[in-house]
């Protein structure tokens, strides 16, 4: 595998990462797609004309999607390896306010096991198998070779970091990659929860003639989710209030049905983290916000 060269092998001696720019076109020539990270180590925001998806967007694809915006919109699937879209004006605008380089590790067949703390670290070092370890300002990234969805918090410390999501690029690290193990992937996997009585008959109302629950209607879903969208793309202060709130109002009228899919809560992610949300943040917010509805 030839892509990710610059990881595998980094520049030698290199101690102190250089301006963002020559590393993203470094990466870029090994088929890492990149983009810049602002101030807070997170994507820029979208423009007005993509703000609240009305472009078409593609927070659910794997690579750029409909969008053709020549700026750095929609967070991780802006990441490109083409040099041309790297140094044209929008994007040279945005690597001169840039604080560091970000790259998506599953088009780059990459996954990256986000270890935040001691803790975490120490338990890597006795559950996985050895393979290329970068510093964090925190803890360390133990990088794969190989793909997966990408999940937070599958335990105290630790995130996978693979398809639709971003990884800071910190330097080349040390060691060589391994492959994917199956001990991540099982990270994932939600046990089953315990027996619960069957709920009464009839929990859900329905409509006159039997007709499906309204939150199972497509339309009536994908406007929940938009306005959701919208309400935090235009948030103008207060993102973290408005995030929780909006997180809120979406699992409380769509919380119980069981509607809500993994792509849903991905497009919310995507609209707190172009306003400057972290992973963390939302992982919290969401969190928060089923605590308090019971869920």
């Amino acid at each position: 595998m030839t892509q990710p060269t610059l990881i595998q092998r980094g520049h030698a001696g290199m101690s102190v990462l250089p301006e963002p720019l020559p590393v993203a076109l470094a990466l870029a020539a090994c088929g890492v797609p990149v983009l810049p990270l602002r101030r807070g180590k997170v994507p820029f925001g979208n423009c007005p004309a993509c703000a609240g998806n009305a472009c078409g967007g593609r927070p659910n694809m794997k690579t750029a999607g409909p969008c053709r915006c020549p700026r750095v919109c929609h967070a991780w699937a802006a990441a490109t390896t083409d040099p041309a879209v790297i140094v044209s004006p929008p994007w040279a605008a945005a690597w001169r306010r840039a604080v560091c380089v970000a790259y998506h590790p599953g088009a780059a067949g990459l996954t990256v096991v986000d270890l935040d703390d001691a803790d975490a670290i120490a338990w890597a070092r006795t559950a996985l198998p050895a393979t290329r370890t970068v510093a964090t300002t925190r803890g360390e990234h133990w990088i794969y070779r190989g793909t997966m969805a990408s999940h937070n918090a599958v335990r105290p410390g630790v995130d996978i970091k693979s398809s639709m999501s971003y990884a800071r690029y910190l330097g080349p690290g040390t060691g060589h990659l391994a492959d994917l193990p199956d001990a991540v992937r099982a990270l994932t996997v939600k046990k089953p929860s315990p027996a619960r009585p069957a709920p009464p008959a009839a929990t859900v109302p329905v409509g006159r003639g039997g007709a499906e629950c309204p939150h199972r209607t497509p339309a009536y879903l994908e406007r929940g989710i938009a306005m959701a969208e919208q309400r935090i793309t235009e948030a103008r202060s207060t993102i973290h209030a408005t995030v929780y709130r909006t997180f809120l109002a979406v699992l409380s009228t769509h919380g119980r049905c069981g509607c809500l899919t993994e792509a849903h809560v991905v497009r919310l992610f995507t609209a707190a983290q172009s306003k400057g949300e972290t992973l963390r943040h939302c992982t919290d917010a969401w969190t928060n916000a089923r605590t308090t509805l019971g869920l």
